[in-house]
């Protein structure tokens, strides 16, 4: 696996959370949606019951997914964490920690560490050269 492909993990995860947080607001919103049927025959009630009842039960199934996208967020940034650590620059460590583990974007992370854009991209490629020798060094 690449440098940037170990680092990316919690990116994707992060992305696939989300997702699913929208699918989520999705179904409530058609849950709490109200329809009238007007007619003259008594309403059984029955029918609209078990569309709810369905879409509470997805609700609740993704909801369970998104607690274990959650979980394993947590072990692949802990992961993550534990090889950034092993990089001896701090310099190149803060720059890691905020592209992949604070998923800042590059023109965050040139402003909060003052330099420019460019500047921020010669540091990360160096960064992730400090990242595979620190690897290497602990194989």
């Amino acid at each position: 696996m690449s440098p940037k492909a170990f680092l990316n993990r919690a990116f994707y995860i992060n992305q696939r959370i989300n997702s699913k947080v929208e699918q989520i607001a999705s179904l409530n919103a058609l849950a709490n949606k109200v329809t009238t049927t007007y007619s003259q025959a008594p309403a059984s009630g029955s029918h609209n019951n078990h569309k709810m009842e369905d879409i509470i039960i997805k609700i609740v199934a993704m909801e369970e997914d998104i607690n274990s996208d959650i979980d394993e967020l947590l072990d692949i940034k802990a992961e993550i964490i534990g090889a950034i650590n092993a990089v001896e620059n701090e310099e190149h460590r803060t720059i890691l920690e905020k592209r992949y583990l604070s998923l800042e974007s590059w023109e965050d992370i040139a402003a909060d560490m003052n330099y420019g854009v460019r500047n921020v991209f010669i540091l990360h490629g160096k960064a992730l050269k400090s990242f595979v020798k620190a690897m290497e060094s602990l194989q």
